[in-house]
C-alpha cells in the first residue's frame, strides 16, 4: 500500500468550487462530525482557506453521538453537504454508510473524509498522509515501535509503517490498549506485534506514538497513556538514547502532558500538528481543488500557541 496521498487527489470526480461569486451563488457548506468536539481546530483550518481564497464556503462543526450517525449521513445526501471531516468515533462505522470508499481507506479500515463523486457519497482516508510527513526524515529501519491504541488513528499509523520500503521499514511494531483485547485484530491485520497493557514500559521502541484520546483538550487533559520515567527504570540509563522519539497525534493542546513528560525525560517529540495540517490539506484538495494557503497553517499554529 502506498501511504502517500496523490497530489491530484481533487480529481476523483468532484467539482472544484470557483473563487468567482458569479460562479457559485450558494455558499457550499462542509463540516466536521465527531463526538465530542470541544477542541477541534478543523473550522479555524478550512474557513481560513475559503476566505483567503475567495471561495463560496463555510465549515461549520456537528457534534452527532455514534447512535445518530446514519441519520447525519442521510442528512449530508439530502442537503447536498459539500464534504465533511471525521473524526472520533466515527471513523469506523462510518465505511458500510457510504456509496464508495477509496482503496486506502478500505485498507485502513477507517474513512476521515467524505466527499461527493459526482451522484456518489464517497469516503477517503487522509490520516495515513498525515501521520507519515513528520516521520519523512526519520530513520526507522530495523527499529521497534510502540503504538498506542486501536482507533482509526492507530490504524493510520499502521497502515503507513507498515508499507515504507523495506529499507526503512520498522524492525517490529509493537500494540497495546487498556482493554488488553481492542488492538488484537488490527496487529492480525497489519502484522503487527500484540502486547498487553502492563508491559507497555518494557519495550525499548526507538518510537512510542500515542494514538489515545489521553491528553486531548477537553476530554483527558490531564491524562497521559505513558510514563517515561518507568520506562528509564525498566529500561536502564540508555533509555533515552534506545526511545529517541515521542509521537502524539494529540494536536491540541499543542504540548500534551505526554510530550512534556518525553522532553523532561530527553526525547524528541513530534507534536500531532503537522499530521493535522498534512490531512486537512488533502480534505481541502478533494473538496476545492486547490492546496490549503499558508494563512490556514498561520492561523492554526497561533490558536495552537495561544492555548
Amino acid at each position: 500500500m502506498n501511504a502517500s496521498i496523490p497530489s491530484d487527489i481533487s480529481s476523483s470526480g468532484s467539482k472544484p468550487l470557483q473563487a468567482d461569486p458569479q460562479a457559485a451563488a450558494e455558499t457550499v457548506l462542509y463540516g466536521v462530525t465527531g463526538w465530542p468536539l470541544a477542541q477541534s481546530l478543523s473550522p479555524l483550518l478550512h474557513n481560513t482557506g475559503f476566505r483567503t481564497l475567495g471561495l463560496p464556503a463555510l465549515y461549520l462543526r456537528w457534534e452527532i453521538p455514534p447512535q445518530r450517525l446514519p441519520a447525519f449521513v442521510d442528512s449530508v445526501r439530502t442537503l447536498r453537504i459539500g464534504g465533511c471531516s471525521v473524526t472520533i468515533p466515527h471513523k469506523v462505522a462510518l465505511l458500510p454508510l457510504l456509496d464508495e470508499v477509496s482503496p486506502l481507506a478500505r485498507q485502513v479500515g477507517a474513512v476521515n473524509t467524505i466527499y461527493w463523486h459526482d451522484d456518489k457519497l464517497c469516503g477517503e482516508n487522509t490520516d495515513v498522509a498525515g501521520f507519515m510527513a513528520p516521520l519523512a526524515q526519520e530513520d526507522l529501519h530495523g527499529a521497534d515501535v510502540l503504538l498506542l491504541g486501536a482507533g482509526g488513528a492507530a490504524r493510520a499509523a499502521a497502515a503507513g509503517l507498515m508499507s515504507l520500503a523495506k529499507d526503512r521499514r520498522p524492525g517490529n511494531v509493537f500494540i497495546c490498549t487498556p482493554s488488553d483485547s481492542s488492538h488484537l485484530p488490527l496487529a492480525e491485520e497489519f502484522g503487527l506485534s500484540p502486547i498487553l497493557w502492563a508491559q507497555r514500559h518494557d519495550i525499548p521502541a526507538r518510537l512510542v506514538v500515542n494514538t489515545t484520546p489521553l491528553g486531548m483538550r477537553g476530554k483527558a487533559e490531564d491524562e497521559t497513556p505513558y510514563f517515561f520515567d518507568l520506562a528509564d527504570k525498566k529500561n536502564g540509563k540508555d533509555a533515552a538514547e534506545t526511545t529517541t522519539l515521542a509521537y502524539d497525534i494529540v494536536y491540541n493542546p499543542l504540548e500534551t502532558l505526554f510530550l512534556r513528560d518525553a522532553a523532561r525525560h530527553g526525547r524528541r517529540c513530534l507534536s500531532g500538528m503537522d499530521m493535522f495540517f498534512g490531512q486537512g490539506d488533502a480534505q481541502f484538495r478533494l473538496w476545492t481543488g486547490r492546496n490549503l494557503p499558508l494563512e490556514s497553517r498561520l492561523a492554526l499554529e497561533a490558536a495552537l500557541n495561544s492555548n
